[in-house]
């Protein structure tokens, strides 16, 4: 009878209401009541759709119930969507009661309505729908037994309108089964932007069928082909992604140069003595694709007209690849070097009265307007572009901050005073490592900046930008999740939605969720460990892991000639990532016991450093037969001495003076092994 009544409670409990704290969405929707009841799943639910949507909804429709059906494993009779009111009496209605546009400004709400027999979608348009869809998918409870939603009510629509990602397949070449398992990740977290760099110093990344000198020379053979980029168009288009190319130019010119070097800016001047033989005059220099990071001199010539007809052809071939109505044409890190010892460009800049360079930058980016206008499109460029005579029509992309000694979203706030949209990337540099609140809690809407209500319309969103100096395709889904997913509810949720540690309770679901879509950001990292381990145990590896970070900012690529873009990785430092999870759990133990030193408190703490102390001794014992655990070994046993002077301290036994103890510490501080630091150098000094 006993057992009889814990299972009858379990049951009860199982299925007890669900509380509005305990759903994991995200994006936090606007608007979420929670009602008495549950709606339960069963093999027989199916979907219908009526108004008039665009036929996108079928295939986001049929995605959902594949995604859903995968995950309740109920095997739903219904299988492919392909028209309208399809089952009348169906159990999850959606209405939308317009064609959506692929664009900014787009009505993208939608309004959740659950019941105990029956679930209702409404949206103006698919693209709502879709969102919608995406929310109903995070609804998903289950008990023991089956697969429910509570019943409820969410109205939700987005804050900003541009929420993008901008992936730089440049550096590194991702090939398409990485952009699109990211695409499909940006539309599960209602982000709408995929912005595609694919032209810079490291490499051409687009068939040119009129100039396939592009590709042969500058490319090293890895680009997408012009109907691999249209595939990828539609295939963003049916996910409710709109593309946004970048080709940067003027700077960043070396992979440009290396096919075409006659409109490159940089002098070689040939002189000679007395003799016939020797010649007098200049010469077209010699480019190259470039191998390291950083910034390069290599820069188009603004003065030569050759200049302008090329890019006038490259966009004449590249903007029908696009549908959208927006190009990127870079324009930042320009230095302006080859300019400044060009005597033609120097005589060019009289002529036209340009005092800067500057001011010649203006010239030039105003020569590609037209250019893009006359295929549809707006000009978008680095907040380099930004100066007096660039035409409103320009969106500016705010990317400069403190690193740059700039303060952080100046250039934002000087470009819609000025009268420009614009899109903020800086605080969302998630190539550098930083830690995931100090991106959740950026927002594009600048505090204290005493903007009116025309300026504040022209901050249009954000974009999390991943530059690939440092990302293969292996690793680079553990760089852009789920950090990325934090970045997209500050985009889309309310602005006072800033809990960081409920944004972490929430994301534990959905980065995992991310996985179904085919995003490798949890999987890879046991493939590197493997390689690391020589396919010996990886648990000390991965221990040690929950306590490293990759050294952040640009501090692990020095010069930006440590690593080239050929070098390996597969490293320690590739296979760890921000927010390592036993820092935080463990500076959460300290600040508990620091607050009240009872045994127990004392016990949480005491039990990192016993298990850190074992991961050492574990990990030397691997190194015997993986050379590369090798360079691990010194930062683990500063982080093992440590452990076990502090055990002592913790009982009172240390013999060690107080400035020994500090320095000890400080060890731990170190950030020259293995390119990774120690995340609990912080919190172990709380301790001294």
């Amino acid at each position: 009878m006993k057992y009889l009544f814990v299972l009858l409670f379990a049951g009860i409990s199982a299925g007890a209401q669900v509380q509005k704290e305990q759903l994991n969405l995200m994006p936090w929707p606007q608007n979420v009541v929670i009602n008495e009841g549950n709606f339960a799943l069963t093999k027989n639910f199916k979907v219908n759709i009526t108004g008039n949507p665009n036929p996108r909804i079928f295939g986001g429709v049929t995605r959902f119930l594949r995604r859903l059906d995968g995950r309740a494993g109920i095997f739903f009779e219904q299988g492919f969507i392909t028209k309208l009111n399809e089952v009348p009496n169906a159990e999850l209605q959606i209405n939308c009661t317009k064609n959506g546009k692929i664009g900014l400004y787009e009505d993208e709400s939608y309004h959740l309505d659950i019941t105990s027999g029956k679930i209702t979608l409404n949206a103006s348009s698919d693209l709502g729908a879709l969102h919608g869809l995406e929310t109903l998918l995070q609804m998903l409870q289950n008990n023991s037994t089956s697969f429910y939603f509570p019943s409820s009510k969410i109205s939700d629509f987005p804050r900003f309108t541009w929420r993008g990602l901008m992936v730089d397949a440049s550096r590194h070449f991702q090939p398409i089964d990485v952009i699109k398992r990211n695409i499909d990740a940006l539309a599960a977290m209602k982000m709408n932007v995929f912005h595609w760099h694919l032209v810079d110093d490291q490499g051409w990344r687009i068939e040119m069928k009129k100039h396939p000198k592009f590709t042969e020379l500058a490319s090293d053979g890895m680009y997408y082909t012009q109907e691999e980029i249209k595939n990828i168009v539609k295939y963003a288009d049916e996910r409710g992604i709109l593309i946004v190319p970048e080709i940067d130019v003027p700077g960043h010119g070396s992979a440009i140069l290396t096919a075409y070097p006659e409109i490159g800016s940089k002098v070689i001047t040939l002189t000679g003595g007395t003799s016939e033989k020797n010649i007098q005059g200049t010469a077209i220099a010699n480019y190259g694709v470039e191998r390291n990071a950083g910034i390069f001199t290599p820069t188009l010539d603004p003065s030569n007209p050759k200049t302008y007809q090329l890019l006038s052809e490259v966009f004449d071939e590249v903007c029908p690849l696009f549908p959208g109505a927006y190009f990127h044409i870079g324009g930042d890190e320009n230095e302006g070097k080859d300019w400044d010892a060009n005597p033609k460009i120097q005589e060019f800049k009289k002529k036209h009265n340009l005092k800067t360079n500057h001011e010649l930058q203006t010239y030039f980016t105003m020569q590609l307007a037209p250019m893009l206008k006359k295929h549809g499109k707006q000009l978008m460029g680095w907040e380099e572009i930004l100066t007096k005579d660039l035409s409103k029509e320009a969106i500016v992309h705010s990317w400069r901050g403190p690193n740059e000694g700039m303060a952080a979203g100046q250039s934002l706030v000087d470009a819609v005073k000025k009268g420009y949209k614009t899109v903020l990337s800086n605080g969302y540099y998630i190539d550098l490592m930083y830690p995931i609140a100090s991106h959740y809690l950026n927002d594009p809407m600048p505090k204290g900046a005493n903007l009116t209500s025309d300026e504040k319309a022209r901050i249009l969103g954000g974009e999390a930008t991943m530059w690939t100096e440092l990302a293969t395709p292996a690793t680079i889904d553990s760089r852009i999740w789920p950090r990325t997913a934090a970045i997209a509810e500050r985009l889309w949720s309310a602005e006072d939605i800033v809990d960081v540690e409920n944004m972490r309770k929430r994301l534990e679901t959905v980065s995992f969720r991310l996985e179904e879509l085919g995003i490798t950001h949890i999987r890879n990292k046991d493939v590197i460990l493997r390689n690391i381990a020589n396919n010996q145990n990886i648990q000390p590896l991965e221990e040690f892991s929950k306590v490293s970070e990759p050294l952040k900012g640009y501090t692990r690529n020095k010069g930006g000639t440590e690593y080239q873009m050929y070098s390996p990785f597969t490293l320690f430092a590739d296979a760890c990532g921000p927010d390592a999870k036993d820092a935080l759990a463990f500076d959460a133990a300290v600040t508990q016991y620091l607050a009240n030193k009872s045994a127990d408190n004392k016990a949480k703490v005491t039990s990192f450093f016993n298990k850190w102390i074992t991961v050492h001794k574990d990990l030397t014992a691997l190194s015997a037969n993986a050379p590369l655990v090798q360079p691990i070994l010194p930062l683990s046993k500063k982080l093992n001495d440590a452990s076990q002077e502090l055990l002592l301290v913790l009982d009172n036994k240390s013999t060690l003076k107080s400035e020994d103890l500090k320095k000890m510490i400080d060890q731990c501080n170190t950030k020259d092994h293995a390119d990774v630091e120690l995340s609990v150098y912080e919190s172990l000094k709380k301790l001294l």
